[in-house]
């Protein structure tokens, strides 16, 4: 199929650290296999970044390791387009134009936003009087607007590559929804079919949810529970040893606990099917030993892991040719970009006399 009759599909990943088996189960194992039937766009997203104020230095270090994790894992540049955010200066006039069509009430009612300024703030609480706390705190904390309007850029990352797929993980879906409103309010608005109405794409597959080590639900950089791509074999045996767990089952065929459970997920997704199903029998009849599963668990991910981060470091030292592919993807992305920002002017009335 020739290129420009296939889908576009546009995802990025924020330049806020090395990935982890998160990122990879739950997005770059779906981007390798997309570059092959799609028109694939995928970018590192500095500017989401730079919501949490992060080292200019570090900010650049991590974008550079970011390109070598997605060339690592599998993407190619023959087939994909890979690019910085910041390369492509359309998005941030874009994302001044589209703001004008979005609501202060419908960006702070985001269960994203509400989550990222409690932790900003300091509040523990989940009362819905957020709002309050962000407008009347007297303390010298504050959330800053990039936060707020972090949907907005997103939408308009999506929006001025016409996507029509967007491959996003479960605490990506609200905003995605928002793309689309915001999309309908747009061709609404002026009278146009500007905009196509994106959908989330994994394969007719369900979101993957990776969960972290700590306990708790999903693996994330600001938690501290992750297990990265560049982590060598000791480091990541160490951190799959010291998962939290339980007490061990008591009674045979009792409910599995929620930290044994994040164990077991991680294991159906590096593990074969016949090896999850002996550590689940074990505890169903109260034979397992955690010991043991995480030592079958480490195996497991290393084999996927290790000849990633041997790729990963090949490429970290070689500038000469991150660099070309980033010229090159951005040349293509703002081509389309500046076309779709074109559009957008002439139909807000923008337009040189």
């Amino acid at each position: 199929m020739n290129q420009q009759n296939k889908e576009i599909v546009v995802s990025g990943i924020r330049a806020t650290g090395n990935l982890h088996l998160g990122n990879y189960f739950g997005a770059l194992k779906n981007f390798v296999k997309m570059q092959n039937d799609y028109d694939t766009m995928f970018f590192v997203a500095d500017l989401h970044a730079l919501t949490t104020n992060p080292d200019p230095d570090m900010l650049h270090a991590n974008v550079r390791n970011i390109v070598a994790e997605y060339l690592a894992a599998g993407l190619d540049p023959e087939k994909a387009t890979l690019f910085v955010q910041s390369d492509v200066p359309e998005v941030s006039e874009m994302y001044l134009l589209l703001n004008m069509h979005v609501g202060i009430g419908e960006l702070m009612r985001t269960a994203s936003f509400k989550d990222k300024a409690r932790k900003q703030l300091g509040i523990k609480s989940e009362s819905d009087d957020i709002e309050k706390e962000i407008i009347g705190t007297d303390s010298n904390k504050r959330v800053n607007a990039g936060l707020l309007t972090y949907p907005t850029l997103m939408a308009v990352d999506i929006l001025i590559q016409k996507a029509t797929k967007v491959p996003v993980g479960k605490d990506q879906e609200q905003h995605l929804e928002l793309t689309r409103r915001f999309a309908r309010r747009f061709n609404s608005f002026y009278g146009v079919e500007l905009f196509p109405e994106p959908t989330n794409f994994n394969f007719g597959s369900a979101p993957v949810k990776v969960p972290g080590l700590d306990g708790s639900g999903k693996m994330g950089k600001s938690e501290g529970n992750c297990l990265y791509l560049i982590d060598d074999e000791k480091t990541l045996r160490k951190k799959v040893m010291r998962a939290v767990t339980d007490e061990g089952p008591k009674v045979p065929n009792q409910p599995v606990s929620p930290t044994v459970e994040n164990l077991f997920t991680l294991m159906q997704l590096t593990s074969s099917p016949e090896v999850v199903q002996q550590y689940r029998d074990a505890y169903a009849d109260c034979s397992i030993r955690y010991g043991d599963l995480k030592k079958q668990l480490a195996e497991d991910i290393l084999k996927i892991t290790l000849p990633i981060r041997e790729r990963i470091l090949d490429l970290q030292g070689d500038d000469a040719t991150i660099s070309r592919i980033l010229r090159r993807g951005a040349e293509k992305a703002r081509e389309r970009a500046a076309a779709t920002l074109n559009e957008v002017r002439h139909v807000m009335g923008i337009r040189r006399f």
